[in-house]
């Protein structure tokens, strides 16, 4: 079982054949069938007044299960789906984005919904909210290769997922915006349709253009997730059915993963004490041989986190938006956001200096109204959806400590 590297690298996506071989496929079928059946009851319990019985399940249009965030569906006859994760894929996922024992991020499963849906909308699987321009990803990708690898993994045959090739490494092209805004739900030149038969899984590098084209009541059941050095996972019952071996392997993977919060807030503090060798030594912990591009990456998210901590600690925080507090919320170690239990380590004035430290680097990616680019998550916003600013560079950076602003 191998991937062509080389090829993932290049297009942006890898398709492996018999990922899971034909003689396993039915017992996996069945571990994950019943976490279905245990995941629509839950559903039904949590039925809204005015929704009809069965819940997400008939009004989703991709039903989707999240293996380690749901309490009480697993038992020993669903341990098998999770061990699933930690086998063939996660052996070539490690290889493909070169970390020596990649952990699983979230662990998913995608249904077909009940009725037709039809096709989704193309687009790029992060919003400047919360994340970087398209051009940092790819930058970083370019200089020292990707840090997170996202699947599908088809139980049933899967023509749902088209991508772009090679649209990972750069910004979209005039044809495709001119496409997406005609039409963000149809097909886009140059985009490829993934035809998966059972057993086939397809890796792709996130930012890459992908759509999905046909949520149909055909169906569908496609392991669906990712794997990168930085996850968290939000409960752990679900280990406690494992056999002893798989179990031993995902606790130390969560364990590992617990200490990443601790470089960031080495990387946070450093930055509030102009330590420039003790900044880069964090980043360097949580993303081992960066670049300077991964460098500013990394930057611009953490000024993402400074502000949502600022506001976290902030005295007036019944004034925040509904956006803002949301933001606060959020646990996203990829974009090196840990949300409240990074935020409650520092006092309102520690991140409120934090935050004026990262200042110059979230207003250099801002505009002053709200900016729109098809093809990602949110349909406008006052951040720069594509171009890294020129002014922002590691020496930059490192200056306006001492100045205030990029120069």
């Amino acid at each position: 079982m191998n991937a062509n590297r080389d090829e993932f690298l290049d297009q942006g996506f890898v398709i492996v054949r018999k990922l899971i071989p034909p003689d396993e496929l039915e017992t996996l079928r069945i571990a994950y069938e019943i976490l279905v059946d245990r995941q629509r009851e839950v559903w039904r319990r949590e039925v809204a007044k005015g929704d009809p019985p069965g819940g997400v399940w008939e009004i989703a249009p991709q039903p989707r299960l999240n293996l380690c965030r749901e309490p009480g569906i697993h038992d020993a006859s669903t341990a098998l789906a999770v061990e699933f994760w930690q086998g063939r894929v996660q052996e070539l996922s490690s290889h493909l984005i070169a970390e020596e024992d990649a952990p699983p991020t979230e662990m998913m499963l995608m249904c077909n919904p009940v009725r037709a849906h039809g096709p989704a909308k193309w687009h790029r699987d992060f919003s400047p909210f919360l994340t970087c321009p398209t051009q940092a990803y790819a930058d970083d990708i370019l200089e020292t290769g990707p840090r997170y690898v996202q699947w599908n993994i088809a139980l049933h045959d899967d023509d749902v997922l088209w991508v772009i090739p090679g649209s990972h490494r750069r910004k979209n092209t005039a044809a495709e915006n001119e496409s997406m805004i005609r039409d963000i739900r149809g097909p886009v030149p140059g985009s490829l349709q993934t035809h998966l038969r059972a057993g086939d899984g397809v890796a792709y590098i996130l930012p890459i253009l992908h759509w999905g084209s046909n949520y149909s009541p055909r169906l569908r059941r496609t392991i669906h997730g990712g794997f990168a050095r930085l996850t968290h996972w939000e409960r752990t019952s679900w280990m406690d059915h494992l056999p002893p071996g798989p179990q031993k392997r995902y606790r130390r993977w969560h364990e590992r993963s617990l200490t990443y919060i601790n470089r960031a807030e080495e990387a946070l503090r450093a930055a509030m004490n102009s330590d420039e060798a003790g900044y880069r030594t964090a980043l360097d912990a949580l993303q081992p041989g960066r670049g300077d591009k991964g460098l500013i990456k990394s930057t611009i998210c953490l000024g993402k986190t400074a502000k949502h901590i600022n506001n976290q600690r902030w005295r007036h925080r019944d004034s925040l938006t509904e956006a803002e507090a949301s933001q606060i919320e959020m646990i996203h170690p990829m974009t090196l956001q840990w949300g409240p239990p990074l935020g409650e380590r520092f006092s309102s004035d520690e991140a409120q200096q934090i935050w004026e430290r990262f200042r110059p680097v979230d207003e250099s990616v801002r505009t002053e109204d709200d900016n729109f680019v098809p093809g990602f998550q949110c349909e406008a916003a006052p951040y720069v959806f594509e171009d890294v600013p020129e002014v922002l560079t590691p020496a930059s950076w490192f200056r306006s400590w001492t100045t205030g602003s990029l120069t």
